[in-house]
């Protein structure tokens, strides 16, 4: 019985870089990208994912801050947009920004104090200022994802 004939395959490499990938560099950028569904759990999967990345990278001192504020952002998307958001992660160092969009066009107020203390509205905003070293937001057009829409991000930088 004659062997069957089989394509020719490349030798196996085995060199360590095939096994174990060298890691980033600490400064060189990056970035991960969520999107979940219009669902009441992807705020926490959202922090959970964040938390895991920056661990990853060595990054934990910012996760205190970059987690509060994800939390509120992906909230209000949920809270407040119809259909899938999403979240972004970009580092450049020594910078975090942390990206959260969603299909609903409408951007949030500016911070404004709320009128007695039983107010609720507009905290996430509050925290926002009050947290990031930066952030900003725009409307976004329409896209592979959906018509209309808009992102919110925020900044934290490492302390040097």
């Amino acid at each position: 019985m004659e062997p069957i004939p089989t394509a020719p395959h490349a030798p196996y490499d085995d060199t360590p870089y095939a096994l174990h990938p060298t890691l980033i560099p600490f400064v060189d950028p990056w970035s991960y990208e969520l999107v979940f569904p219009h669902d009441p759990r992807g705020p926490r999967i959202a922090r959970t994912t964040l938390r895991a990345v920056l661990g990853a990278h060595e990054l934990t001192e910012l996760s205190y801050r970059a987690e509060l504020l994800t939390s509120e952002l992906t909230t209000n998307s949920v809270r407040h947009s119809q259909g899938h958001a999403g979240v972004r992660l970009q580092w450049r160092h020594p910078v975090l920004r942390v990206s959260v969009w969603d299909l609903s066009p409408d951007l949030p107020e500016p911070y404004r104090p709320a009128v007695g203390a039983e107010a609720e509205a507009g905290r996430g905003m509050a925290i926002l200022e009050l947290v990031a070293d930066r952030w900003g937001g725009c409307a976004i057009g329409e896209g592979e994802l959906g018509s209309g829409g808009k992102t919110i991000w925020f900044e934290l930088a490492l302390a040097t």
